[in-house]
């Protein structure tokens, strides 16, 4: 007889400071490494995860996902749960839900969107709760351009200006469905919704973002820049420290 194959869908937190990315990488530690090698562990046979999101080094995650498949049924989520956040834990690594799907169920195929954050301290004191948390910015920012920049980046539109030359994405064309900007004390974070994003395009739109809000371009400038399709023309991306995958919707 068979035996028969379950797929299961995990949500996954993790500081991403001291990792290389989610994906496996010859240069370093992953986070697929990790929770793979945990997996491994937990059920005696090796385990492949696939993950909704490729987040760069030093990129963190609220709500990262990824899903495997096992001859094996999960009986208990809660002990589950605790075995694989015992040999996790020291990663700042945590796992904190599971769920069975379907069997043709694929994380990074399935998902209907994406949302990441930036988060930026705007103030003159350093960092220190929120060191390699957040993207110190001394300069006061303007919030008033920071929205009016954010707003010209919803809809569709071709986002080569913002893509990493070494990305794999089919098109530059991409649907952004939301860019909302709040800010709370000297704390500002900036939201971006879409169903998929290029290499690179939220920290490329962020550092644009931080031009326009600081006075170095007018609205015309990042207008121009954005409307040019040329990497060259972008603004330097912003550190990856301040970014967060925080969710994916299925």
């Amino acid at each position: 007889m068979l035996a028969r194959t379950f797929n299961y869908l995990i949500k996954i937190e993790y500081d991403g400071t001291y990792f290389v990315g989610w994906q496996y990488q010859k240069n370093g530690v992953s986070v697929q490494e990790k929770i793979e090698k945990a997996l491994s562990k937990i059920f005696k046979s090796k385990i492949k995860i696939n993950g909704a999101g490729r987040t760069d080094k030093g990129v963190h995650a609220l709500g990262q996902y990824a899903n495997f498949k096992i001859n094996k049924k999960i009986e208990s989520e809660k002990i589950f749960l605790n075995s694989i956040n015992f040999f996790l834990k020291k990663n700042l690594i945590s796992i904190t839900k599971i769920k069975k799907k379907n069997l043709p169920f694929h994380s990074r195929y399935n998902a209907k969107e994406r949302i990441y954050f930036y988060k930026i301290i705007n103030r003159v004191g350093s960092l220190s709760l929120n060191k390699n948390k957040a993207w110190h910015i001394k300069k006061k920012l303007n919030i008033e351009l920071l929205k009016k920049g954010a707003k010209l980046l919803q809809g569709t539109h071709d986002f080569s200006t913002y893509r990493a030359s070494s990305c794999t994405s089919s098109s530059p064309v991409k649907k952004m469905n939301a860019v909302q900007i709040k800010k709370k004390g000297d704390e500002i974070i900036i939201e971006f919704k879409s169903r998929s994003f290029l290499q690179n395009q939220v920290r490329s739109m962020v550092g644009s973002l931080k031009y326009l809000s600081s006075g170095k371009w007018t609205l015309n400038n990042f207008k121009k820049v954005f409307k040019s399709k040329k990497r060259s023309e972008c603004a330097p991306p912003a550190p990856a420290c301040g970014l967060y995958l925080k969710n994916v919707k299925y």
